[in-house]
C-alpha cells in the first residue's frame, strides 16, 4: 500500500537535488557577473602584495647568501601603467559553475523524462 502511495505522487521538481544544485549553480554565476568589477580591484591588491612579498623574499634570500643585493625600487612597475594578467582569474570559478549549471540541468531532464515516461 505504501509503495502504491509513493510511486502514485506526481513529480514535484524542487524535491529534486538536481534542481537545487541548478539554483545554487545559477546564483553563482549571476553573484560573479555581479562582484566581477570589485574582484579586479581587489585580486590585483592581493596579487599586487604577494609579488612583492615573494621579491622581497627574494631579495633576503640574496642577502643572506652574499650576493649582489637587488635595489627593489628599481624592478617596481606602476600597476596603473601596465595590466597584467590575473594570477588567480575569474573566469576558472565561471566555468566551474557553467559546467555545474550544464551537469545539474541536463540530470534534471534526464530524472523529469523519467519519471514522465514511467509515472
Amino acid at each position: 500500500m505504501a509503495k502504491n502511495a509513493v510511486s502514485g505522487r506526481s513529480f514535484r521538481i524542487i524535491d529534486s537535488p538536481w534542481f537545487w544544485g541548478l539554483m545554487f549553480s545559477l546564483m553563482g554565476l549571476v553573484g560573479l557577473g555581479l562582484i566581477r568589477p570589485k574582484f579586479d580591484v581587489r585580486q590585483s591588491q592581493l596579487e599586487g602584495r604577494f609579488i612583492g612579498r615573494r621579491q622581497s623574499s627574494i631579495e633576503r634570500w640574496r642577502r643572506q647568501s652574499g650576493l649582489e643585493e637587488i635595489d627593489l625600487a628599481d624592478s617596481a612597475v606602476d600597476p596603473s601603467r601596465v595590466k597584467s594578467k590575473r594570477i588567480v582569474p575569474l573566469w576558472t570559478l565561471a566555468s566551474a559553475a557553467t559546467c555545474s549549471v550544464c551537469g545539474c540541468g541536463y540530470m534534471l531532464y534526464r530524472e523529469w523524462r523519467k519519471k514522465k515516461d514511467f509515472g
